[in-house]
This record gives C-alpha cells, structure tokens and sequence, in this order.
C-alpha cells in the first residue's frame, strides 16, 4: 500500500512539474527548472525520464562547474541573481506607468505580484545555486 501511494504521490507531483515548467516556459517563471524537476521525479519510475535526466545532469554539473572558475564570471552571474530579484521587487510593488511608457498603463508590468514573487523565487533559486557551485565547484588557482 505504502509503495502504492508513493508511486502515486511521485507521477501526479512529477507530472505537475512538467506540465507546469512547460507553461513556464512562455509564463514568467522558473521553467526549465520545474520541467527538470518534474523529470527527475518521473526518472524514479520511468527509464524514459531517466535516459533524459542523466545527460542534462552532465551537463548542468559541467555548466556550473565552468560558471564559477574566473571572477567575471562569478560577478556577472551575482549580477544576473541581483538583476531577477530586484525586477521581482519593481513588479511586486508595481509602481506607476511612467511618463516615456508608450502603450496603456495596463500594460505596464504585466503580471504583477505573481509575477513578482516568480522573479523573486527564479533569483532566489539562482543565488542558491550560484552558492552551491561555488562552494563545490571552485578550483582556485
């Protein structure tokens, strides 16, 4: 029974994630993240999700490892997780249309706390893993 809903619990959660990275895809939003994440809990019951989720593991290791070797890249990446929190900032509190904003104001920051909080969340994640690969990753020279 145990095994039962445990199977159950991980093809409806890992099904979620990857429906819902696909949206994320064209939503603000960590999308590929949830699609991967999805995967992975999919790759514990599937061979087919797990013959997909090995090579991007590769790959993504490989990524970080080469993302934290030199300081420009460690500060333009810093840069990236500042940028993502503070447009989630901007987008939460959703200020006014500015005077040069061509179109409608109702066009101006689609989206608003949801969005905001989905760019908080993406630059929170990204500082995480910016951390991460740091800490594990770094070959100093």
């Amino acid at each position: 029974m145990r095994a039962a809903v445990r199977r159950l619990f991980l093809e409806v959660v890992g099904w979620a994630l990857v429906i819902g990275g696909i949206a994320a895809l064209v939503l603000p939003g960590p999308g590929l993240l949830a699609l991967f994440a999805g995967l992975v809990l999919l790759s514990q019951q599937y061979t087919w999700a797990e013959r997909r989720v090995d090579p991007v593991k590769e790959r993504a290791v490989r990524a970080a490892a080469d993302g934290v070797q030199t300081w420009p890249r460690i500060l333009l990446s810093t840069f990236g997780v500042l940028w993502l929190i503070g447009a989630g900032i901007l987008w939460w509190i959703r200020p006014p249309a500015p005077d040069w904003w061509p179109v409608a104001e109702h066009w101006w920051l689609m989206g608003g706390w949801a969005a905001g909080i989905t760019l908080i969340a993406s630059g929170l994640l990204a500082g995480a893993a910016l951390v991460y690969a740091f800490r594990n990753y770094r070959q100093p020279r």
